[in-house]
């Protein structure tokens, strides 16, 4: 069977453990295999080979091999954009409920992806803007969560939230999480959200240790509009997006999210479904 994928980006985290040899074998590997192999510059570091721009990786290649752990893959999901190049993640160490192969399970899996034999997921995506004075100031494009929290030395913050127009609550807490599905194994399970399968079609909202201990977690429609206005005044507030983008909130700045229309395509690794993730990485069934 001749391979589904020809041309085969390579995106590591270079300070992983033993990321300089999982690339130098899968590098090797491939090119036995005759397939073009483009690495971005700081993973060509690692094998002192020709480097191209991050940016760039996405528009090259037919795949995407993904060497680190979540937040690599995060990352790089915000350069796929509307191209949806698909994604395969191995996890070089984290917990890594993105980067679900391990360094002992690449080579069958590559062999399987190559060969047309794994299956993908379609994660969602959330689009984000930030109005301040009535003009939109910024958009971005998130796959695991929309979080506005108080700084270090700020006090408890208010959080005045709208779904599609209609008010729920004003939130009165050290932050707020809106998550996709994806995002509910990251900072919202932390905070105490629930765990939602990954291809459901839906959002939640997680207060952040709310005053009140009734504000507890929400689990809403995908196609809905979420509006979050800061309240607060002369407080320290951040916007983080996927935990590695952000910037400082002002007093009425509005957060709007909703669904995007990116999609990002994860590649499953073979023989093993969700449920068998979630064991893995949560340890359940064990005392």
């Amino acid at each position: 069977m001749s391979p589904v994928f020809k041309k085969v980006g390579i995106i590591a985290k270079p300070h992983a453990p033993g990321a300089k040899g999982a690339v130098a074998g899968l590098l090797a590997w491939l090119q036995e295999r005759d397939m073009e192999v483009f690495l971005d510059q700081d993973t060509a570091s690692l094998v002192e080979g020709r480097g191209y721009k991050k940016s760039e990786i996405p528009n090259l290649v037919d795949l995407i091999v993904v060497m680190g752990g979540d937040g690599t893959i995060l990352s790089v999901a915000r350069l796929v954009g509307h191209r949806e190049t698909p994604i395969l993640g191995i996890n070089l160490g984290g917990l890594g409920f993105l980067t679900e192969v391990t360094l002992e399970e690449l080579y069958p899996t590559m062999l399987s992806v190559l060969e047309g034999q794994c299956q993908h997921t379609q994660r969602m995506m959330l689009l984000v803007h930030i109005h301040r004075h009535g003009e939109r100031i910024a958009e971005h494009h998130v796959l695991n969560d929309v979080v506005i929290n108080k700084g270090a030395l700020a006090r408890i913050i208010d959080l005045e939230t709208y779904v599609d127009g209609d008010y729920v609550a004003t939130f009165r807490a050290d932050g707020l999480i809106i998550s996709t599905p994806t995002g509910s194994t990251a900072y919202c399970l932390s905070a105490g959200g629930p765990i939602v399968y990954p291809t459901m079609k839906a959002l939640v909202l997680i207060p952040i240790c709310p005053h009140t201990l009734t504000n507890r977690p929400l689990v809403i429609p995908d196609d809905v509009k979420v509006e979050v206005i800061l309240e607060s005044q002369n407080e320290d507030v951040y916007l983080t997006l996927d935990g590695q983008v952000g910037f400082a909130l002002r007093h009425r700045d509005v957060v709007e999210v909703r669904r995007s229309e990116r999609t990002i395509t994860l590649i499953k690794a073979p023989k093993k479904h969700y449920y068998q993730v979630l064991q893995t990485k949560l340890k359940w069934g064990e005392r």
